[in-house]
Parts: C-alpha cells; sequence; structure tokens
C-alpha cells in the first residue's frame, strides 16, 4: 500500500496518515486465538485525515503467529 496513492472511499480526499493501536503492554495488541500468555503484535492502521475512514489494518510484527 505504500506505493499506491490512495483515495478516500468514504470523502475522496487523498490524504492519509497512519497511527498505532497497541505497543509495548498487551493492551491493544492482537494475540493468537486463545493465547493467554502471549503479548501479541500492535495493529498499524493508514486512514483519511480528513474523514478518519480506515484504508488498511497492519499486523506489525507477522513473526509472532508463525
Amino acid at each position: 500500500m505504500e506505493n499506491e496513492k490512495l483515495v478516500c472511499k468514504a470523502c475522496g480526499s487523498d490524504s492519509f496518515t497512519t497511527g498505532q493501536v497497541g505497543g509495548t503492554t498487551s493492551q491493544g495488541n492482537i494475540r493468537p486465538i486463545g493465547s493467554i500468555i502471549a503479548v501479541g503484535s500492535p495493529l498499524i492502521m493508514t486512514f483519511c485525515k480528513n474523514c478518519g475512514e480506515v484504508a488498511s489494518f497492519k499486523v506489525a510484527k507477522p513473526e509472532y503467529f508463525k
């Protein structure tokens, strides 16, 4: 997604930014189903700066799920 020009499906804007849910603590991190102990991985979101429509979610550390 980094190389393509994004256009918001909701408002038509082409101004996007990224944000993160989760981090160094496990709150907000995505974890494997059934895992109680795993810290998991933050989620990186690309979203429209104009209206907030989310264009993509990306797991920051997919290696945690292998």
